[in-house]
């Protein structure tokens, strides 16, 4: 596999895996609904409405893999339904054109939203939570990513090509760092996700795990940071804030309270960054 589809590569999740997949020799092209500014700029795109099939077809042609990050991010800017029909729409048209070009390999950005968040409305039924504790969506953004999940296994069932949907924290630019220290005051804050995240260039390196990952099927897998976004320790956390939630094993000191271990098994992938080594003073 060299040349590599990476839509909504003019988004902060999408720049990053550019910048990863070009650096390790692939040919990547760019497809976003959005003109790429800043890095983004320095590789090649073309400009596509996803939830418009012919033009996912129209630039999955040539494509030996594709790198789904397209999509809106939340409900913040957007109604229920649009986020759900954008989402929804996007991930079919681009499974759909990714078959009938021939690709080898679909990785696609689904969400930790699938594993039940809001947790700070909706307690985890244990923790670490790990991929076993989905779906159980509680917005439309959520609702989208599990059905594209579902989707996933039926394309795979029709063309056997593998579909390796990432499952990915909140994402934190290095620049995003500066604000950490915010969150320690009020461990409510940040609970909604067991105060997880995942540092932008870790979510490129996570999507060239899974471009050459020996998998086969529809897998999912959840990709966050090693540690915790907070200074305290997860133990400590978890009996504050979610005292009659169950743990399960002992927990390293920050360790993440979004367990991990099937990316590490299933994809070799480990993350590398922390903001414990950007922020000095901590």
């Amino acid at each position: 596999m060299r040349r590599i589809i990476v839509t909504g590569g003019s988004g902060k999740a999408g720049t990053a895996t550019l910048e990863v997949l070009a650096e390790a020799g692939y040919d990547v092209l760019n497809v976003d609904i959005v003109a790429p500014r800043g890095p983004a700029a320095a590789y090649p795109c073309k400009l596509a409405d996803l939830t418009d099939l012919g033009e996912a077809h129209a630039v999955m042609d040539g494509a030996d893999a594709v790198v789904h990050l397209g999509a809106i991010p939340n409900e913040m800017r957007h109604t229920g339904p649009k986020v759900f029909h954008n989402n929804t729409a996007s991930t079919y048209n681009v499974f759909a054109a990714a078959q009938q070009a021939g690709v080898q390999r679909v990785v696609w950005a689904s969400s930790e939203t699938v594993l039940g968040l809001s947790f700070w409305e909706n307690p985890p039924r244990y923790a670490p939570v790990d991929d076993d504790h989905a779906p159980y969506p509680y917005s439309s953004y959520s609702l989208s990513k599990v059905v594209g999940e579902s989707m996933a296994a039926q394309f795979v069932r029709w063309s056997g090509v593998a579909h390796v949907g990432l499952r990915f924290s909140n994402i934190l630019l290095p620049s995003d760092y500066a604000l950490v220290p915010s969150f320690w005051d009020d461990t409510k804050k940040r609970s909604w996700n067991l105060w997880g995240y995942i540092d932008a260039r870790d979510v490129g390196r996570s999507c060239r795990a899974a471009l050459e990952a020996e998998v086969s099927g529809a897998v999912n897998v959840t990709i966050a940071a090693a540690d915790t976004i907070m200074n305290r320790p997860s133990a400590a956390l978890m009996a504050e804030v979610f005292p009659t939630v169950e743990v399960r094993g002992e927990l390293a000191e920050y360790e993440t309270l979004l367990a991990i271990d099937k990316a590490r098994d299933v994809l070799g992938f480990e993350p590398r960054y922390r903001w414990r080594d950007e922020i000095p003073d901590r």
